[in-house]
């Protein structure tokens, strides 16, 4: 591996890192509020993933100022926006996935997804 590459690139490892996190917390937790903050770092890693790609140094927000109308002199708009339109999906996953969680925890008494698991079998579901 390139060392100078990875310098160069490490707002990039960075993300993954912090996608690779997030990942393996969404696998190997059995507590559920551990799983939704786990699922929000991937968010947040692709978010940011997604911004530095739409970045261009020393170029500005597409705001047109200053009379200048040439579209080299600012970055592109769409990574913005997607980012922004996720975060909003993001909240509001987030927020279902929190209400159904105090939906079970009301039920079961408890957030370990495996006893959950156990007493819906039990139950007959």
């Amino acid at each position: 591996m390139n060392f100078a590459n990875f310098l160069t690139n490490y707002e990039e490892a960075v993300s993954m890192i912090l996608f690779g996190i997030g990942f393996s917390n969404l696998l190997m937790q059995k507590n559920l509020i551990k799983k939704i903050v786990g699922m929000n770092i991937m968010d947040t890693s692709v978010y940011l993933f997604l911004a530095l790609k739409g970045y261009i140094a020393g170029h500005k927000a597409p705001i047109v100022t200053d009379g200048v109308r040439s579209a080299a002199a600012y970055i592109n708009p769409i990574p913005s926006g997607l980012v922004l339109t996720g975060i909003v999906v993001s909240v509001s996953v987030t927020a279902l996935m929190l209400a159904l969680t105090i939906r079970l925890y009301n039920r079961y008494h408890t957030l370990d997804l495996d006893e959950i698991s156990t007493r819906l079998k039990k139950e007959g579901l």
